[in-house]
């Protein structure tokens, strides 16, 4: 399906798509034959631009019939050098498959977008996306494929479609009130039998057989896997579209590569966020823009397609750029839904308020029940000027210091609803040994999940005045099932004392008090 398409955008447009990623080539950028049959094919895998070296030996049977993907035309070799160089980065011939973005990702680098087609999913405007794929399928910028679910075989027979199956879509039309798409499985046999179908007697009319230059009477007997479906039954019988666009739509376009280990946080990111890897967004637009930002997850084994257990997602916030710790207490701009697929992509659009000013927004890589290491790349593509950096992390890691401490019998005092006990709770002192107003500090503290916890923080002693972040007393805010945090920015140096404390008094448990600074710091119990 993603070579069906691609070949009908070089003919309806005239340009190179994938044709130009095959060397040795001529002059004018056209692959040419080697006779000494060595050819290099450039796909865009992990994040970047890479070059495959393969030869011509292809797989045939014993009567010498290619056991590969091919064109009618016998001199022709292409399509199988491009199936042959990508089995070869996906592990071989028995790969287990993958989607249409992912491939068409793989071959032109065009950005994926995944549309799932739920009747009863209020964000599925089934008209308004059809408008949409129109506008941009006959302007160019977009490729498309469609899925079908998970058929029964009784259904596969009724309706002609194959089960859990991609086609290419070829073209698109609007005429006297139908909506029409011509689709082509890429097996180049069995083909859609319901509306519009070759088969079909009741809807086809001498003005539609005319204005889409196609006479069904002339093709019911011809099976090529080419054939017109109703939008209606489309949406109806099929279960995604698959969409790549080109590039070429955004003007500025800029990519982080990075790497997230399996320790790096906890399994779970359902109440602390601050362990995952967070970037910082800034965006200038002068006018209403729009800006996709890609999350690609890197594929580095062949199991990672036969057997994908790994979920990811991105959340967006728009909240000055600043370090998201708690899941829910910003709502983020996009809720993100994780995925097994290798792409993940958020569109944003700026609104008037953003014009001719500065926004932040910080990017949250999420995975599910991590247990491995991952690597990814993260790339932005927007239609204004952006930077795109990692949040800033002002903690040294040598200035990192955890105590495990417990709140039992008297010193289970509760939270300050409960004055005559709450000062029972366990104290602690942070001592900051310099004279500078630019410490920065993250205190956190962990318990089990079915307690309630915060902490107070008190200034008992600065070493200097008129820092901007001075204070007498602050807190970790609401408290919170197992886990809670607070950063203090721009601090003077001096001594401070910490007391974490249950909501509920008699809570007795075990937790950590961890202390990370940018500058030599003491923890102690007092």
């Amino acid at each position: 399906a993603s070579l069906a398409v691609s070949v009908q955008y070089e003919k309806k447009f005239n340009k190179r798509l994938i044709t130009s990623i095959i060397y040795p080539q001529n002059k004018q950028g056209e692959p040419v034959y080697n006779p000494c049959g060595k050819y290099m094919v450039r796909f865009h895998l992990n994040g970047v631009w890479r070059k495959v070296i393969i030869d011509d030996t292809l797989p045939t049977d014993r009567s010498n019939r290619l056991l590969c993907s091919s064109t009618t035309n016998k001199n022709e070799i292409w399509v199988s050098l491009l199936e042959k160089a990508y089995m070869k980065v996906m592990g071989g011939y028995d790969f287990p498959g993958s989607n249409s973005t992912v491939d068409l990702h793989a071959l032109t680098g065009w950005i994926p977008e995944l549309v799932s087609i739920h009747h009863d999913e209020p964000k599925f405007d089934k008209d308004k996306e059809f408008d949409r794929m129109f506008e941009r399928f006959h302007a160019g910028h977009v490729l498309i494929t469609v899925a079908t679910p998970n058929i029964p075989k009784d259904e596969e027979d009724r309706s002609g479609l194959v089960s859990s199956h991609a086609y290419a879509l070829l073209d698109m039309r609007q005429i006297g009130g139908h909506k029409l798409i011509m689709l082509k499985n890429p097996w180049s046999h069995l083909e859609w039998k319901g509306n519009f179908s070759d088969f079909d007697t009741r809807n086809w009319t001498p003005e539609l057989v005319k204005a889409l230059n196609y006479d069904p009477k002339l093709q019911v007997d011809v099976d090529n896997g080419v054939f017109w479906i109703d939008y209606n039954s489309l949406c109806h019988h099929f279960e995604n579209f698959y969409l790549n666009w080109s590039p070429s739509l955004f003007s500025y376009t800029s990519c982080i590569h990075n790497s997230w280990p399996a320790r790096q946080g906890p399994v779970k990111d359902l109440y602390n966020l601050g362990d995952n890897p967070q970037y910082v967004l800034r965006i200038n637009p002068k006018a209403r823009s729009s800006i996709w930002v890609l999350l690609t997850r890197h594929i580095t084994e062949r199991q990672d397609f036969a057997v994908n257990r790994v979920f990811i997602t991105l959340f967006v916030y728009k909240n000055g750029g600043n370090k998201v710790y708690y899941p829910n207490e910003i709502k983020p701009v996009q809720d993100g839904v994780k995925t097994n697929s290798a792409h993940y992509l958020v569109k944003l659009v700026t609104d008037d308020a953003d014009i001719n000013g500065q926004t932040l927004y910080t990017l949250v890589v999420s995975q599910y029940e991590k247990n491995v290491d991952i690597y990814y790349s993260l790339r932005v593509y927007s239609t204004c000027e952006f930077s795109l950096t990692p949040v800033p992390d002002y903690y040294n890691p040598r200035y990192q210091q955890e105590i495990t401490g417990e709140w039992k019998g008297k010193t289970a005092g509760g939270c300050p609803n409960n004055p005559s006990t709450y000062k029972n709770n366990p104290l602690y002192q942070l001592v900051l040994n310099n004279r500078e107003g630019t410490n920065h500090v993250k205190i956190e503290l962990r318990a089990p999940k079915q307690f309630q916890v915060g902490f107070e923080v008190i200034c008992t002693e600065t070493k200097i005045s008129n820092a901007p972040g001075e204070f007498h007393k602050t807190e970790s805010g609401a408290y919170r099932s197992g886990f809670c945090v607070l950063t203090l920015d721009n601090i003077p140096g001096g001594t401070y004392t910490i007391r974490p404390a249950t909501f509920d008094p008699n809570r007795e448990s075990a937790f950590f008090l961890h202390i990370a600074s940018s500058h030599s710091c003491t923890l102690t119990k007092l």
